[in-house]
Formats: structure tokens, C-alpha cells, sequence
């Protein structure tokens, strides 16, 4: 009977069968929003590499030809960098108790990606009436997914946005605030870093040599 008793005893309770609580220093110094989130992004950016990978995997093929370079890009690249810049100030300012210039940050952060957004399908629409268009390039068609899966992911981060910015009128919790404007200006920031990395490997012209020393494939 020693071995039953062994297994059914609960080192994690005291005599009265009271949970133990553990001591604040041996907590997670992340609230599970944030932990959340890393995890999150962790996948993410596992998926965009994976169509990178596939994306120069898919070049060394004669019937790739280059996708055009709709120029709008270029005006959205530096767009989404400004609501990058607009959610940071946000950051900054309510770590000082800046409601205002917080409440400033978030709307312009906002509506730059919705201008960013505009600007990504104004792009499609310009690459549909170039010379050279042609639906059957299998570079047209990495552009539309990977260009698309990104504008899903800030639209995603929009509805966060969004309730955000619903909390900061009036009464509100302070600390949630803060936490949710520091989560909003982190998921920001990492999809601009993913976008200027896809940019400026695959579609700023042919860079053939540079994925494919970036995916390891050459």
C-alpha cells in the first residue's frame, strides 16, 4: 500500500489541503496577454518565412518572369513606417500619463494603416493595368498572397485597435490602457519589420542572388 499512498500524495498542498501560493518573485514577469502575443508573432513570422523560402524555391524555374514594381509601394511602405512611428508615440506618451498626445497616437496610427491598407489594393488594381501583367505568372500570383496575408494581419490588428481606442474616451482603466496600447504598438511594429523585409527582398526588382542566399538556397 506504500506506493498507492506515494502516488496520491500532493506535494503542491499543505497538511490542511490548501493550495500553496508561490511567492511573488517566483511568478511570470508577463501578463499572458503579452506572452500571448509573442507566441503569436513567433507563428507568424514562421509563416512569412516559409513563403519566402517558397518564394525563391519557386524562381530558379525558366517560367518565372519578375513581377512589375507597382511604384504605389513604395508611397505605402513609407505610410505603414509613419503608423509605426504614430503607435510608438503612443507608447511614449502614455508611459506619461500624456492621455492626450496617447489618444493622438492611436488615431493617427490607425488611420495611416487604413491609408496603407487603400494604398495595398490602389496597388493591385495598378499592377492589373501594367503592359506586362500577366495573372498566369506565378510571381504575380506570390504577390497577391503574400501582400494579402499581410493586409489581413493589420486588419486583425485594427479590430485591436479599435476597441482600444473605444476605452480612451471617458473613464477607463489606466493599466489596461497602457497594456493595450504597448501590445498594439509591438504588433505594429513587428508587421512593418515583416513588410520591409518581403519588400525589399521581393518586390523592389530582381533579387534573385539575395533570397536565394537568404532562404539558404543558394
Amino acid at each position: 500500500m506504500n506506493i498507492f499512498h506515494q502516488l496520491m500524495e500532493k506535494p503542491w498542498a499543505t497538511e490542511t489541503g490548501s493550495v500553496v501560493r508561490l511567492p511573488p518573485w517566483s511568478r511570470s514577469p508577463h501578463p499572458p496577454a503579452r506572452t500571448a502575443l509573442r507566441m503569436f508573432l513567433a507563428v507568424v513570422a514562421v509563416l512569412f518565412m516559409l513563403m519566402i523560402v517558397a518564394y525563391g524555391d519557386r524562381m530558379v524555374f525558366p517560367d518565372w518572369r519578375p513581377t512589375p514594381q507597382p511604384a504605389l509601394l513604395w508611397t505605402n511602405t513609407w505610410v505603414l513606417i509613419f503608423a509605426s512611428l504614430a503607435f510608438q508615440w503612443a507608447r511614449f506618451a502614455v508611459r506619461r500619463n500624456r492621455i492626450d498626445g496617447m489618444r493622438v497616437g492611436l488615431l493617427a496610427g490607425g488611420a495611416a494603416t487604413i491609408v496603407f491598407l487603400v494604398g495595398q489594393i490602389l496597388a493591385w488594381q495598378q499592377l492589373q493595368a501594367m503592359e506586362f501583367f500577366d495573372i498566369s505568372n506565378p510571381a504575380v500570383a506570390f504577390f497577391y498572397l503574400i501582400t494579402g496575408i499581410h493586409g489581413l494581419h493589420l486588419v486583425g490588428g485594427l479590430v485591436a485597435w479599435v476597441r482600444t481606442v473605444a476605452r480612451v474616451w471617458g473613464d477607463f482603466d489606466e493599466a489596461r490602457i497602457r497594456r493595450n496600447v504597448e501590445l498594439c504598438t509591438t504588433y505594429w511594429h513587428f508587421l512593418l519589420v515583416i513588410w520591409l523585409i518581403v519588400f525589399g527582398l521581393l518586390f523592389t526588382g530582381d533579387n534573385l542572388n539575395i533570397v536565394l542566399k537568404f532562404c539558404g538556397l543558394r
